[in-house]
């Protein structure tokens, strides 16, 4: 039965033929062959190497149980007659198999590439993988004890900075394993599939709505106005983990002006601007939500009426973010004028007409589960493109001006653009 199960999730992660894997193996190869073949080198110590890689493979890992599209497949397997350890731990190996192999394999191909290591390490490097997945899955289990499950997370972190023996460090992490292990064999599905007993309440069927369902559905009103905004919190506020990730990106910005103060002009500013644009969560709503995009390209006169307020809400996500590390250079450093203001307000802007473009021309599409939107290639598009820009500006300073005036042409548009009718 574990087997079996294990194979239902594994090609609906993986593909039918387990396709999407060998070509995820594949492009690991070539970007570590290539890479390894530049003869770029940086000096990572083995307690930054362990830690990236376990952080990395947890986040991935929460991801994929946080998934509603992964709930969906979870319910239905659900039904069926099932033995709760067996079915635990066969889901758990599947998603982790899809976490170590097609998120955390192209950071140990990086990794692996740019730093000296021996062949030993690889076991700790595999070892900090399995513990990742393990801890990740045990803690989503308890998540009702999120307070725990903190403390649980800052005490591993610290052994890994901190502790400087590694067969303590080994020790610690076999005997955490083994906590997690015991965890998960006394969870059962239900312990992964999210808010089940808020959603289906006893007396509802299953497939129907809940009242916390309907509370949290996202109805766009077209005839109120105000709606879209309305729409864009309640969406953010049904799906915490995209407010942790806005909050990451403001930590960013508070600590980003003390690694660029020694690059001199115009260009380091840009530069900032353009790597807090990697907010992915907001830049995704019509790909991650299927049911939104039909309602939006089905009604006639969508194609303004959201792209506009979609368009100002990730601008007002940039913004902010961009006055955060402004207000932190400031501090810290000193010298911000009003061209640097207008720079930001330009760049925010930019990314945001650009993410829209994307989503709205080329959203992304055969995703698995919603892990697969965060991290996939598109998200690098803008900021690559406002780096280019950024690029530019510093060989040519008088471009800024150009894009200045750019930027209040696009704001005029944006302020007097006729309504039409609806």
């Amino acid at each position: 039965m574990m087997k079996m199960t294990g194979k239902a999730f594994a090609k609906k992660l993986f593909g039918a033929k387990y396709e999407r894997l060998s070509r995820t193996l594949l492009m690991d190869v070539l970007i570590f062959w290539g890479l390894y073949i530049a003869g770029f080198q940086v000096q990572v110590a083995a307690s930054v190497r362990i830690l990236m890689i376990s952080a990395f493979t947890a986040g991935v890992m929460w991801q994929a149980l946080s998934s509603r599209d992964n709930a969906v497949e979870l319910k239905h397997m659900l039904m069926l007659p099932q033995h709760p350890q067996e079915f635990v731990f066969s889901y758990v190996s599947a998603l982790g198999a899809y976490t170590v192999l097609t998120k955390t394999g192209l950071l140990l191909a990086v990794l692996l590439a740019v730093s000296a290591w021996k062949p030993i390490e690889m076991i700790g490097m595999a070892t900090s993988m399995l513990h990742a997945v393990l801890m990740a899955a045990a803690a989503y289990s308890l998540r009702k004890y999120w307070y725990a499950g903190g403390l649980w997370a800052a005490a591993i972190v610290s052994a890994i900075l901190f502790l400087r023996s590694e067969l303590l460090l080994g020790l610690l992490l076999r005997a955490n394993r083994f906590i997690a292990i015991l965890i998960l064999r006394k969870a059962d599905g239900y312990a992964f599939y999210q808010g089940e007993r808020e959603k289906h309440p006893p007396g509802i069927p299953i497939g129907a709505k809940s009242s916390a369902e309907a509370k949290k559905s996202h109805v766009i009103k077209q005839r109120k106005r105000g709606s879209l905004w309305r729409y864009f919190f309640r969406y953010l506020s049904c799906h915490k983990n995209y407010l942790v990730n806005t909050a990451v990106m403001w930590c960013v910005a508070i600590v980003m002006p003390y690694f660029l103060r020694e690059m001199a002009g115009l260009f380091v500013f840009p530069v900032g601007f353009a790597i807090l644009s990697l907010n992915t969560p907001i830049c995704i709503l019509l790909s991650c939500d299927r049911d939104l995009e039909q309602a939006v390209r089905f009604l006639p006169g969508q194609k303004r009426r959201f792209c506009i307020p979609y368009c100002l809400f990730i601008f007002s996500c940039n913004m902010a973010a961009d006055v955060i590390f402004l207000l932190s250079w400031q501090i810290q450093n000193g010298g911000i004028n009003v061209v640097m203001i207008a720079g930001a307000v330009f760049f925010a802007l930019q990314s945001a007409a650009l993410s829209v473009l994307l989503e709205w021309f080329y959203p992304i599409r055969g995703w698995k589960i919603e892990s697969d939107l965060w991290h996939h290639p598109r998200k690098y598009v803008v900021p690559v493109v406002m780096l280019l820009l950024a690029g530019s500006v510093s060989a040519w300073p008088v471009l800024l001006y150009v894009l200045l005036a750019l930027l209040a042409v696009e704001i005029v548009i944006l302020l007097f653009i006729p309504k039409g009718r609806s």
